[in-house]
C-alpha cells in the first residue's frame, strides 16, 4: 500500500482512488506507479487517518520542500479524513502544504462552500479548470456530475481564494489553444493564475 512517495523534491500523499472524473488526460489510465515508486492503487481497503499519519513518522520531512495532497484520485473525496491529517502535518512541520483537486468536493460531500474548511490547512490549491466551459468541461473530465461540474469548481475555487493564500488554475495542453485562451479569459476574471500542463502519458 503506497501512501506517501517522492516527486520533483515534494512528498505527496495518496489517500484514495475514488474520483468522480475521468480525465482523458489522467495518467492512472497509463500505468500503476509514478517514477520509482510502488502502485499507487489501493485494494478494497483505503488507508486510514491512522495509518496515513502514521507513514509520515518514516519519512525525514526536510529532505522536502513541500508535501502535496494528489496521488490516484481525488483527495477531497476523503475530505474531513484529509482535513485530520492537515492540522496533524501543522503539528510536526512547517512544510508548505499543497492540494491538488479537481474542484467538486462540494459536489461530493453534497454540501456547500466546502473550500471554506479549507482554512488554515493549505498553503496553495492547485485546480483543475480542464475547459472553458460546461460542456466542453464534461467531454474532457467525464464528470458522473454531468454539466454543473464546471459552476461547482468555480465556485470552490472563488472561496478558496478567500481563505488560502494561493490559488491556481491548471489546464492540460491537450485541449485546443483555443480553448486556453478562453481558460486564461476565465483565470483572469477571477485573479487566479493559469498554468497550463504538458500531457504526460506516463512518467
Amino acid at each position: 500500500m503506497t501512501i506517501l512517495y517522492e516527486l520533483d523534491g515534494g512528498l505527496y500523499v495518496n489517500v484514495t482512488n475514488k474520483c468522480p472524473c475521468s480525465c482523458i488526460f489522467c495518467i492512472r489510465q497509463n500505468g500503476d506507479c509514478i517514477r520509482e515508486s510502488d502502485s499507487l492503487w489501493f485494494g478494497e481497503e483505503e488507508p486510514s487517518v491512522a495509518q496515513i499519519i502514521a507513514e509520515f513518522d518514516k519519512w525525514d520531512l526536510s529532505k522536502y520542500n513541500e508535501i502535496v495532497f494528489c496521488g490516484y484520485g481525488e483527495p477531497l473525496e476523503r475530505l474531513d479524513d484529509v482535513k485530520e491529517i492537515c492540522r496533524h502535518l501543522r503539528g510536526i512541520t512547517k512544510l508548505p502544504i499543497r492540494l491538488n483537486t479537481n474542484g467538486l468536493s462540494d459536489l461530493i460531500a453534497g454540501r456547500e462552500h466546502t473550500a471554506l474548511e479549507l482554512e488554515g490547512l493549505f498553503d496553495t490549491v492547485s485546480i483543475s479548470l480542464n475547459a472553458p466551459d460546461a460542456k466542453s468541461f464534461v467531454e474532457v473530465t467525464n464528470s458522473c456530475y454531468g454539466e454543473q461540474s464546471f459552476d461547482s469548481m468555480l465556485a470552490f475555487a472563488k472561496e478558496c481564494k478567500t481563505v488560502v493564500p494561493r490559488v491556481v488554475f491548471t489546464v492540460v495542453d491537450v485541449i485546443t489553444p483555443e480553448q486556453i485562451a478562453q481558460c486564461q479569459v476565465i483565470a483572469d476574471s477571477l485573479g487566479i493564475p493559469l498554468r497550463v500542463r504538458t500531457y504526460i502519458k506516463q512518467y
